[in-house]
């Protein structure tokens, strides 16, 4: 795929301008947004996607084994979407442990936000050298997706969620800077009686910068599983973030009963690594495998990919939404046994 200076320059300038414009709107009045106002935000950005991935499919063929470049964008897109969301049980964890007044929690997701694109353009270009000159990296990024799927079922099994306290980076800069009480939105250092006070703000940053990398350490193999294409890569990473901001408000108490979010992806995971796996074996080049020589002579199409996507997300929210249905209704009935007294007893004769 040939991408112009030009076109890299326009993406990453209007990258830069629709961030540079939240962050100012946010710092101008922090507020808890409306539900209207995340849900016009968001379809705002889908949109955006959308019509980008219309452009693409109009512009931008296909590749040499015939897959449209229109295809792995929607693709890659939504993978990333998906993981964004499952990061959004992470953000709210954090919010809520480290007491994030609400008015403030807009500006901290969108400093996370900006560390997350900062963080997924250097491990894109760190992934890009490596698949263009190693194929046999394909074999690691596979095994270490699969990998990740069997921790996220364990950790779904152990109901296991990470506390900002148990991360070493946030317990030692909270041993070792005097932080204050004091919210004071995006202002992370004042005095107070002479001695340099250290916002909570920046602990919540540290927290979202170092949970950011290890998500990046995940989505970024994801997608060089769908695509190879560094610009398809970003902008489908780009498009995946940009809502997430608004999703947290629109759709935090939904996350809470998408309890089977979790399962879902660790099966879309496996099954890239698997998918990269079969790229690794169509394209080898170790000698100790096969002599050198390509094992397998098909590869997983993109839009089979895609398939097994839509249909595991599908699956996991509509058995997710009937779980936490079935769950309620048998707090209600449980509500109602509590409540209700026990028939008088009959007195014996």
């Amino acid at each position: 795929m040939d991408v112009s200076p030009l076109a890299w320059g326009l993406t990453i300038g209007i990258t830069c301008a629709v961030l540079l414009f939240d962050v100012i709107v946010i710092a101008r009045n922090p507020h808890e947004p409306s539900m209207k106002e995340c849900a016009i935000a968001l379809s705002v950005y889908i949109s955006g996607a959308l019509a980008f991935a219309a452009y693409i499919f109009l512009t931008a063929g296909r590749d040499d084994s015939g897959d449209l470049y229109g295809t792995q964008f929607l693709t890659g897109w939504l993978v990333e979407y998906s993981l964004s969301i499952d990061n959004l049980f992470v953000f709210i964890i954090i919010m809520s442990s480290l007491a994030v007044p609400r008015k403030y929690q807009q500006e901290a997701l969108m400093v996370g936000i900006i560390l997350a694109l900062i963080f997924r353009g250097i491990f894109i270009a760190l992934g890009y050298q490596l698949v263009a000159n190693f194929s046999w990296i394909f074999y690691i990024f596979g095994a270490f997706l699969v990998y990740t799927a069997v921790k996220l079922v364990q950790s779904y099994r152990a109901h296991d969620d990470e506390e900002p306290e148990d991360n070493k980076i946030v317990a030692f800069a909270r041993r070792r800077l005097n932080v204050g009480e004091e919210w004071r939105g995006l202002k992370l250092f004042w005095k107070e009686n002479g001695a340099r006070v250290i916002s909570p703000m920046l602990i919540v940053i540290i927290a979202l910068g170092t949970t950011d990398i290890l998500f990046a350490l995940d989505s970024i193999p994801a997608i060089f599983g769908i695509t190879q294409e560094p610009y398809l890569v970003f902008t489908a990473n780009v498009f995946a973030l940009m809502g997430l901001r608004q999703l947290y408000f629109l759709l935090g108490g939904l996350l809470k009963r998408l309890v089977y979010l979790s399962l879902g992806l660790s099966f879309i995971l496996a099954f890239i690594g698997v998918k990269l796996v079969i790229h690794a074996l169509h394209e080898n080049e170790l000698p100790f495998i096969n002599g050198g020589e390509p094992v397998i002579e098909w590869e997983v199409p993109t839009l089979a990919s895609l398939g097994v996507i839509i249909v595991t997300l599908a699956i996991t929210a509509v058995a997710s939404l009937a779980k936490d249905k079935r769950n309620r209704e048998e707090g209600e009935q449980e509500s109602l046994r509590e409540v209700t007294p026990p028939p008088p007893t009959q007195p014996t004769p």
